[in-house]
């Protein structure tokens, strides 16, 4: 039994668009086509289809998913480390579930004690975030330069600098949140402040211009990958993310 494109796609998830690039950079090719010169698929496509997407879930850039794949392992070994890795990503992702729950019960109780003028942050508020890996993958496949860049000053960082670092990076996530959730323009001050500073961050690692800011701007909300990491903390934290991000680099950098 074979399917068509559009069948594919609506099983996968996976665009029309995205199967035709896969043909054409040869990763994965239909079993044929039908008498209208439609791609058709077979079960051994759909199977190589869920190894690319299993991979591409797991954070590997297509260069890498096609470097797997012409390994020609053994399918069922491939499947059964695939399969481990989602069992720790899972934990991984209920260790976080853990966390964000005890970042709203914060957040909740200031604002029924508005005395309270700082969130609680004990060292558990950070468990489950694995922010390297997020960026990595993104930022390899589209700005190798700035890839070999973070990757020298990432090489340079003590276990100390790496905890501080992460600390840093979740804080100001809730503190965009917090922002978000008053309902204060991204154009206002603080929060402009506040994204001058993920600018900063950002360029211990790389130097993004406007343009390549915009860009990772748009990342953590068209890849879902990111915007899971945002809104966990806050739902549409992304978005607004973004957008603070925009206006900063029309202002700040353009």
């Amino acid at each position: 039994m074979t399917w068509s494109i559009a069948e594919v796609a609506r099983m996968s998830g996976v665009t029309s668009r995205t199967l035709r690039h896969y043909d054409g950079i040869g990763l994965l090719t239909p079993s044929g086509t039908g008498s209208n010169g439609h791609r058709r698929y077979g079960e051994s496509e759909l199977l190589r289809l869920q190894q690319i997407l299993l991979m591409r879930e797991l954070g590997l850039s297509l260069r890498e998913v096609r470097a797997v794949l012409e390994r020609r392992a053994d399918r069922v070994a491939v499947l059964r480390e695939h399969h481990a890795r989602l069992l720790a990503e899972r934990d991984r992702l209920t260790t976080l579930a853990g966390t964000v729950g005890r970042t709203l019960a914060a957040l909740e109780e200031g604002r029924e004690h508005p005395d309270m003028n700082e969130i609680n942050r004990p060292e558990n508020l950070f468990d489950g975030f694995e922010h390297d890996r997020e960026t990595d993958a993104e930022v390899r496949e589209r700005w190798p330069e700035a890839w070999a860049e973070s990757r020298r000053a990432t090489a340079a960082m003590t276990d100390e600098d790496t905890e501080r670092w992460q600390r840093e990076v979740t804080a100001q996530m809730i503190r965009m949140a917090e922002f978000m959730v008053a309902g204060t323009p991204v154009t206002a001050p603080a929060v402009q402040a506040e994204t001058d500073a993920h600018y900063r961050g950002v360029c211990r690692f790389w130097t993004p211009n406007a343009d390549a800011y915009r860009g990772l701007a748009a990342t953590y909300v068209d890849d879902p990958r990111f915007r899971g990491n945002f809104d966990r903390i806050a739902e549409g934290l992304a978005a607004y993310q973004r957008e603070a991000m925009e206006v900063y680099a029309e202002a700040r950098l353009s």
